[in-house]
């Protein structure tokens, strides 16, 4: 049975030896865009999958790769978090360089003010870049709902949507306004809400793309559909890790429906190894086990700007496949330019990714195909 919202009081894990403790310990800490560093997770790491041995290399891919995108479209979600300090958000330079090779972009998110400062910014970069900010709360299924309304009323189609928002979890549970917990809600049901809500644009695009960010902690992941909110028992780590898991397998059975159904679209995933942003002060904050280890492991950081590689190779390069994963392939994949990422047996379930499709269309009231 499907967990719904408000079921219950909720137990907090405690912090313990636990192998996921243990990871985490090792992990990259505070401001990583993909917390999935540390002696553990590299230790971990999976390699390719069958179905991606044999495939070329990905040589030396940069920004300065991505094609002119004049004349299309682009969606980044969380694309607010421009540089303060030495962090940014993957989401802002996402945008940055989609608008620099010419496409008209949309940054969506919940707070206006660093919203409209992103665009501002991207704009004095990039003079006549063509780039706006529009509110969307993704942990609010009626903001998702209200935002693809306008989207559909302003615009014919949409030629790539990037899912890039992301949180992760503080120590105790948090719920959003419709009671889900709030890093699965904004993660994962927010994003998937929304993507069915604009099918119907990026159908009548011309080979459009939908790119899920995942997380190199994607393979400490577990799905398990009768506690997908963790009401039960809650660690703000496995919030994380779950819901990453989560869009990757969204990714793949995406574009499994699109190929079987005829939608026309690619949806591929990617990570961005590991990246100085806000991930971690906006949410366990600077004196978790990550924000801790920090200061002591900053030789693991790479700058935002390449941390977003991966996801604007996914969404522009000629190259990029329909179902592929890609994140950084220097050290360990850790960081770096764009390779393939290994898959995580697990995100290869094809049976429980329906289920979760399914569970997912009945939470966030959206089918695929038809608006509901």
């Amino acid at each position: 049975m499907t967990d719904k919202p408000g079921d219950g009081p909720v137990k907090t894990k405690a912090s313990g030896l636990s192998r996921r403790s243990f990871i985490r310990c090792s992990a990259a800490g505070a401001g990583v865009a993909d917390v999935g560093g540390g002696i553990a997770v590299m230790a971990n790491r999976p390699p390719l999958s069958p179905r991606q041995q044999g495939l070329p290399r990905i040589h030396d891919w940069t920004a300065a790769d991505i094609p002119s995108l004049r004349g299309r479209s682009a969606l980044v979600t969380g694309g607010n978090g421009y540089p303060v300090g030495d962090r940014s958000g993957l989401g802002f330079h996402d945008a940055l360089q989609l608008a620099r090779a010419g496409a008209a972009v949309i940054i969506a998110s919940r707070n206006q003010e660093r919203g409209e400062q992103a665009v501002r910014r991207i704009k004095a970069t990039v003079p006549g870049a063509s780039i706006r900010f529009e509110t969307l709360d993704l942990s609010d299924l009626a903001s998702v709902a209200n935002f693809a309304e306008r989207m559909r009323a302003s615009r014919g189609s949409l030629d790539i949507l990037v899912n890039n928002a992301g949180v992760m979890g503080r120590k105790n549970r948090e719920v959003g306004p419709n009671g889900f917990e709030r890093v699965f809600a904004t993660n994962t049901l927010g994003h998937f809400a929304l993507t069915a809500r604009l099918l119907p644009l990026l159908r009548e695009s011309k080979s459009p793309r939908v790119v899920w960010v995942s997380s190199s902690r994607s393979f400490m992941g577990a799905i398990k559909l009768a506690d997908l909110q963790l009401a039960q028992v809650y660690d703000y780590g496995a919030a994380y890790d779950n819901s990453k898991l989560a869009n990757l397998m969204l990714a793949f059975e995406m574009q499994r429906r699109s190929a079987a159904e005829g939608w026309g679209i690619s949806a591929i995933a990617s990570h961005p190894g590991i990246a100085r942003t806000n991930l971690v002060p906006d949410g366990p904050g600077l004196d978790s086990l990550e924000g801790r280890n920090h200061r002591y492991m900053p030789f693991l950081f790479q700058p935002p700007a390449q941390g977003a590689l991966p996801t604007l190779y996914a969404a522009t390069s000629h190259q990029a496949a329909a179902g592929g994963y890609y994140g950084p392939n220097g050290f360990l994949g850790l960081g770096g330019l764009p390779g393939w990422a290994g898959i995580p047996e697990k995100a290869d379930d094809q049976q429980v990714a329906a289920r979760l499709w399914a569970t997912l269309e009945q939470l966030g009231d959206v089918t695929f195909g038809r608006i509901g």
